[in-house]
């Protein structure tokens, strides 16, 4: 398989586990969070400040770059590690989720979806198979199966016809990829909130043997409770040693509950996006830089931190460039909270090793300001 996990030690009082996943571009440390690079670049920052960060791995996004500048563009450039000058690790989704986010400009067949382009209006057509043609062409490391995001809420009719329509679809995807000794296919388990929809699901996933798995439809506005219990009767349903992935999860605090019910891949743009709206994650909670109330602060955002951002500029300073809608603003913010979460990976990594991740989780909830 392109892609393995070597597990490196299983907690004894949680799900989590530490490990190791072999990759054809160099071994990723998990748990892991993965920028989110949507368009072919993590916003603001350079592929070389990302590994200074300890970014090893990000996602990009096909719905994205098929609309544009389009697949046959990045393979005529060598591929998309190529095209944006990075030679690590890169996650390409489906482009699922995007087409179904778009609502009443989607239609769903058993063919595929077709959609209206957010960019232009014009008609476009994706299905299982072209899905998995672009992510070729952009030669991504883990290539996402082309699934139904299914909405929260949704009935348990529509939930059991969504899921079984992603199987159908996950077949096709595998049916399709003829590079599995560079690629690894990912499945995607679905089935909305239903307890008995996930087990249908997983084990319908699950027999494909594929060489990763990831749990979709969460984060999608249910309350985060609802979350955490669909992981934990979910996860379990996966495979011990193939890489668990949850999509579209960045929150500090969910990072931490799902690594505790054995989630090892997480991926989100709440980092970047909150960072360009002047909001900056911190060990103590959220600090709004953009508030009047930093407008002297000589501080750094956060003086516990040691990231680039943190090391030499205050939140006076960058208050002032959000308020000048200076674009270093959007660098600085951005650095800082990536390094934010990348560090915090790290750290949980460091717990699980050493047996102590109830306690590092209680204490981050403490200081951060969550309930536990």
């Amino acid at each position: 398989m392109a892609v393995q996990l070597e597990i490196i030690k299983e907690d004894s009082r949680t799900r989590a586990r530490l490990g190791k996943l072999h990759t054809p571009r160099g071994i990723i440390n998990t748990p892991v969070f993965m920028p989110v690079g949507t368009q072919a670049t993590v916003k603001t920052l350079t592929p070389e400040e990302l590994k200074e960060l300890g970014a090893g791995i990000i996602l990009s996004n096909t719905y994205h770059l098929f609309l544009r500048p389009g697949h046959d563009l990045i393979r005529e450039a060598g591929g998309l590690h190529s095209f944006m000058n990075w030679d690590g690790a890169i996650l390409t989704d489906s482009g699922g989720f995007q087409v179904f986010s778009l609502g009443d400009l989607r239609k769903i067949t058993e063919e595929g979806v077709e959609f209206r382009s957010h960019l232009d209006g014009s008609k476009k057509f994706l299905s299982p198979e072209l899905a998995i043609e672009i992510q070729m062409a952009l030669g991504s490391d883990i290539v996402m199966a082309f699934d139904e995001c299914t909405p929260y809420p949704a009935t348990r009719e529509y939930a059991k016809e969504s899921l079984e329509r992603t199987t159908r679809w996950l077949k096709r995807c595998k049916d399709t990829l003829t590079t599995t000794d560079k690629q690894a296919l990912f499945g995607i388990v679905q089935g909305s909130m239903y307890e008995d929809l996930r087990k249908q699901s997983a084990a319908e996933v699950t027999e494909l043997d594929l060489p990763g798995y990831a749990v979709g439809g969460l984060s999608v506005g249910e309350p985060k409770e609802l979350m955490y219990e669909v992981l934990d009767y979910t996860v379990p349903l996966l495979p011990k040693d193939r890489p668990r992935y949850l999509m579209g999860v960045g929150s500090p605090d969910a990072l931490i509950e799902g690594v505790m019910r054995g989630i090892d891949m997480f991926d989100c743009v709440l980092p970047t996006r909150i960072a360009r709206n002047g909001t900056a994650m911190t060990r103590y909670g959220r600090v709004v830089v953009r508030n009047a109330q930093y407008a002297r602060d000589f501080e750094p955002i956060d003086p516990t931190c040691d990231c680039y951002t943190c090391s030499n500029y205050s939140r006076a300073y960058i208050r002032h460039l959000l308020k000048a809608e200076e674009i270093l603003a959007l660098r600085l913010m951005t650095i800082h909270n990536l390094h934010f979460l990348v560090n915090m990976m790290r750290e949980i990594r460091e717990a699980i090793k050493e047996g102590r991740l109830p306690e590092y989780r209680q204490k981050f909830f403490q200081d951060y300001g969550y309930e536990n």
